[in-house]
Order: structure tokens, then C-alpha cells, then sequence
């Protein structure tokens, strides 16, 4: 038996009946949305950190992503790294970076490990998402998703391989830069396109540049600096001089991952060229082949992560690996991460993951 409608339903009958009947109903003007980025706009964001807050910050680490044998992420040695950045001195992470791989990663692993990030850490150290893509409409959606679970700031690099014009540069990171501060990363050699000063001076306008992660060379970093726009080196072998001889803030870095102490002293503690000698030879090693390939080799080699890598990522060969055990023993095993003695490893030692 059909039971009597109740009285939302007789309402909603009545009001799709009248809107039939009358002809000249139009939808009303709040169902239109104007063409901006919703939901997440950048004043709508909660817990919103300001440029400033970032422009401040000396030692970023480009943090690593540790992978279980089945090439899900470690998250509780994920964690452990973190903790150990943190505890050492370091006041920001880049989180799926070119470090951590976020090349490798779909974008809801991405998102996914930011908000960790931000869940575990976020009151301890500033997060910084590496949300950049040559898609401009990838970009602004991972940005949008990487603030709205949290992140404090967004890692935007210039189109890669689509290279497009400098005119196309400056309306890319525009599109991005409402949203919340950003740092434009620069690196030549992986993007295959410089990006001018001409392009970051004109992004420099908007408030929410907190700056330039630049890997040119110390020459563009001054040139920067000598106009008022924060820099972090993105050059290890270059840092210190960056730091203290060319106004650089600090230095993005892949180096404190192994020794985050050390790495915040060079950029504390003031000029420092015998601390700076002493680190060359890890810092040339890490750089022999492209990152993160030793970087992953030698945290495996400490015992903090496991030796499995996603392709197409493969370990350094044996002979590269007991150079690296002799630098843990000259520069000191007090001073890397873990706790455990660091070994040469076996080939067969490691996992390489091609379907993750």
C-alpha cells in the first residue's frame, strides 16, 4: 500500500510544478560560480601561514620518501626521518620533491603524504608541497589540494620538456601564486629552460613570493638578493658561500637528510670554509650520479630506510658504496642519521619495484 507523502515531498512537487509552469524562471544568480579557484581559495584557508614565515626559514631539507618491499610508502620510517630533521636543527621540508620522488608518484600519494606531513609535523617544522607541474591545470589542483589539507607553502617549478614562452611562464605561476606563499624553483638542467630574472621580478609583486629556490649559480642568487627577493640555495656545494658571501636566506637541501646537524651549522653558525671543506667530498658524492640515486643508496646503507627502490631508480654500484662507508667513518658516524653501523650492502640486498 502506497504510504501519503510527507511534507517535503509535497513541497518539492510544488515547487518543480510551479518552475514548469513558469516560463520565464531562471536559476538564481548565486548558482552561478565566476571563473576562480574554488574551494580553496587562499584567504579561505584555515590555519594560513604567511610569506614571511617562510622567507625566514634557513635549512629546508628536500626529504626522502622510504618505500616498503611492495613499493608502498614507509610511513613509519618516513616518520623517523622527519623526526630526526627536526630534532636536528631543520625548519622546513619539501615533501615530494625531486628528492623525495614525487616524480613517482601519483597525485594522491602526493597529497596524501603532505597532509601526513602536516598531521605529524606541522606544528613542529613548515611543510612545503611540491605541487608544481608543466600542466598549469595539474598544477593549480595539487596547490589547491596540498592547501587545503594543510601544507604552509607550495614548491612550483617552471614547464618541463613543454617549454613554453616567458610570457607563458609569468601566466603560469600567476596562476598558481594566488593561492598561498610559494617558493619558484629554478633548475636548468632537469627543465631544460632557465627562468630569467625578468620573470621572477615580475612574480616578486605578488605578496605571496616568499622566494626563489635557484640552482644557477651564486652570481643570479646575489643578483636577486641585491633586489630585495629571498633565496635558498639549491646547490649543496654552493650553499655556504650563497649564505654568507651572497645574501642567500639558507639552502634547500638534499645533504641534511644524511647530516642535518652539520648542515645547520653551516648555515647558523656563520662562515665556516673548514666545516664547509670537510662536507665537499659527501656532497660530491651524493651529486656523481643524478639525485636521488645516492641519496638512496647511502640511507639504505645506514639502516634508517630499506634498500627497496622504485624504478626507474637503481642503487649505486658496490665500489660507489664502500666509498661511502669511508666517508661515514672519516667525517664521523656521530653525525648522520641513525643509529646503526653503515654497511656496504650485497646487490642482492636490494629491491627494485617497477609497479608501485
Amino acid at each position: 500500500m502506497l504510504q501519503p507523502l510527507n511534507s517535503n515531498l509535497r513541497m518539492l512537487f510544488f515547487l518543480l510544478l510551479r518552475c514548469r509552469k513558469n516560463r520565464k524562471w531562471r536559476p538564481p544568480q548565486a548558482a552561478i560560480i565566476p571563473n576562480y579557484h574554488l574551494p580553496m581559495r587562499s584567504f579561505e584557508v584555515k590555519n594560513r601561514t604567511s610569506a614571511e614565515d617562510i622567507k625566514a626559514l634557513r635549512l629546508i631539507t628536500a626529504i626522502k620518501t622510504p618505500y616498503l618491499p611492495d613499493g608502498r610508502f614507509d610511513l613509519e620510517a618516513y616518520d623517523d626521518l622527519v623526526n630526526m630533521q627536526i630534532v636536528n636543527g631543520a625548519e622546513g621540508m619539501i615533501v615530494g620533491g625531486t628528492t623525495g620522488e614525487g616524480q613517482l608518484m601519483s597525485w594522491d600519494e602526493h597529497i596524501m603524504l603532505i597532509g601526513h606531513t602536516v598531521n605529524c609535523f606541522g606544528a613542529s617544522v613548515k611543510v612545503i608541497g611540491n605541487t608544481g607541474s608543466n600542466s598549469t591545470r595539474e598544477a593549480i589542483h595539487a596547490t589547491e589540494q596540498g592547501f587545503a589539507v594543510g601544507m604552509h607553502a607550495a614548491l612550483h617549478i617552471n614547464p618541463y620538456y613543454g617549454k613554453t614562452s616567458l610570457e607563458g611562464l609569468i601566466s603560469h605561476f600567476d596562476s598558481v601564486l594566488s593561492m598561498g606563499p610559494t617558493i619558484i624553483y629554478n633548475v636548468p638542467s632537469r627543465t631544460g629552460q632557465d627562468i630569467p630574472p625578468r620573470v621572477i621580478h615580475t612574480m616578486a609583486q605578488s605578496p605571496n613570493l616568499a622566494g626563489v629556490k635557484e640552482c644557477v649559480g651564486n652570481d643570479r642568487v646575489e643578483h636577486y638578493t641585491g633586489n630585495g627577493i629571498v633565496v635558498w640555495s639549491g646547490n649543496d656545494d654552493q650553499c655556504h658561500d650563497a649564505r654568507w658571501n651572497h645574501g642567500a636566506t639558507g639552502v634547500i637541501s638534499v645533504t641534511s637528510n644524511l647530516v642535518p646537524g652539520m648542515m645547520r651549522e653551516l648555515m647558523f653558525g656563520g662562515k665556516n670554509p673548514s666545516l664547509n671543506t670537510k662536507l665537499f667530498p659527501l656532497i660530491e658524492w651524493l651529486f656523481q650520479e643524478p639525485n636521488p640515486i645516492p641519496l638512496n643508496t647511502a640511507l639504505a646503507q645506514l639502516g634508517v630506510v630499506r634498500p627497496v627502490f622504485r624504478l626507474p631508480y637503481v642503487p649505486l654500484p658496490q665500489e660507489k658504496r664502500a666509498e661511502f662507508v669511508n666517508l661515514v667513518n672519516q667525517i664521523g658516524r656521530e653525525n648522520f642519521v641513525g643509529e646503526k653501523d653503515v654497511q656496504v650492502l650485497d646487490d642482492d640486498d636490494f629491491i627494485l619495484v617497477d609497479r608501485y
